[in-house]
This record gives C-alpha cells, structure tokens and sequence, in this order.
C-alpha cells in the first residue's frame, strides 16, 4: 500500500500494465524476427561483451557476463548461436541454470554503438568439441559452451546506453575511487585479509584469463 494514498501502488494485470503505457508504435511492434538476419550477424561479429540472463526451475533469475574479443560468439546458422565458456569461478550458475530451465535472454554490446541486440531463446550446455575447438583463444579450447537456439532477435533502441553516456570516455570513473574487488570480497566474507585476497584475484587475472 502507498504510504500516503492507502492504495496499492503495484501493477499485476496485464491490461492495466498496457494501459498505463499505451499502443506499441509500428516499428517496436513489427521488429521482432525470429532469426538472425544480416544485421544481427553483423552485430554479433563486432560485439566483444553480451549479458545472459537465465533462470533456474523455481524462476530465480540470474544475469551474467561474458566477452572476448569480437565475434567471440559463432553463429553457425541464422537460428543458432554458440557461446564458449571462458574460464571463471566455477560458479556455473547458467550453467546450472539452463539445465533446469531451458529458457534465455542474451542482450549484445559493441563499444561505441548505443543501439543494442536483444535475443531470446532456449539453450543447452554443449561439450562437443567439434563445436567448441574452433572458439578456442590463446592455445586454450573451452571444455564446454552453450548453444542458443533463436526465438526471437531484434535491435534495441539507444536511449538507455545514450542517458547512462556509456561510451563517453569523460564519464568514466577512476579505477582508485571505488575499493578493490580483494578488498570488497576480504570484508565481505573474512576468508582472507585484503592483501591476500588481491594478490589472488591479481594473480588469477594475470595467469587464468583463459
């Protein structure tokens, strides 16, 4: 309930939600594809960063990054996509995830474009290494990957990545004004003292990149 007003403040129909914005214009409407077309190739070959949102069996979602250098992503056909797994934490939480539920969503980046690429799809966690060897990078090839199978695909507007100024190189914040991610992780979890725990994020990013 709305502190002030004694009314519910939250949205859960359908209808009042679309009311509440109005028609979705010609353009926004007819985008959709349900395939990678030239553009979308395009895109997703000059793209070194994308985030996959995935969710586990019971609806606890979860988003990821992933990058490398451009076209790090294969698109062997214009209803697929394979994503290597670059090393990590071994977290493997959309791993996990996928397995439980099927269901992505993949929004890609390219450094100095505001527009965005929005695929939506189910994917499966792929060891085959036919698949995989040729998305290998610096001697090492992924031991595993996920391919995406294509449901929907579309461009996304720039208005977000243009009111955030992503791109603009004034607007980026000095690496020494926010802590550490050792120094983040050492006070958050008392496993380790700061100095030790950036020596080992240090050491990781130095010698398992890949």
């Amino acid at each position: 309930m709305d502190a002030d007003t004694g009314v519910s403040a939250t949205i859960r129909d359908g209808a009042e939600l679309r009311a509440q914005f109005g028609a979705v214009g010609p353009l926004a409407a007819a985008k959709v594809l349900d395939h990678l077309d030239d553009y979308a190739r395009r895109f997703i070959a000059l793209a070194p960063f994308l985030v996959l949102a995935s969710a586990d069996a019971a609806g606890q979602a979860d988003a990821s990054p992933r990058g490398d250098a451009p076209g790090f992503v294969a698109v062997p056909d214009s209803r697929t996509l394979v994503i290597p797994d670059r090393r990590g934490n071994n977290r493997i939480d959309s791993f996990r995830n996928v397995i439980e539920n099927p269901g992505v969503g993949l929004i890609f980046f390219v450094p100095g474009i505001d527009e965005t690429l929005r695929v939506n799809g189910t994917a499966a966690v792929t060891r085959d290494r036919a698949l995989l060897e040729p998305l290998g990078a610096r001697g090492t090839v992924p031991t595993i990957g996920l391919i995406v199978r294509v449901r929907e695909a579309f461009f996304h507007c720039g208005k977000a990545l243009m009111r955030a100024q992503l791109w603009d190189p004034s607007r980026h914040v000095a690496r020494d004004t926010f802590p550490s991610l050792g120094r983040i992780l050492a006070e958050q979890t008392a496993a380790s003292g700061v100095a030790e725990a950036e020596g080992r994020i240090a050491e990781s990013y130095r010698t398992r990149l890949y």
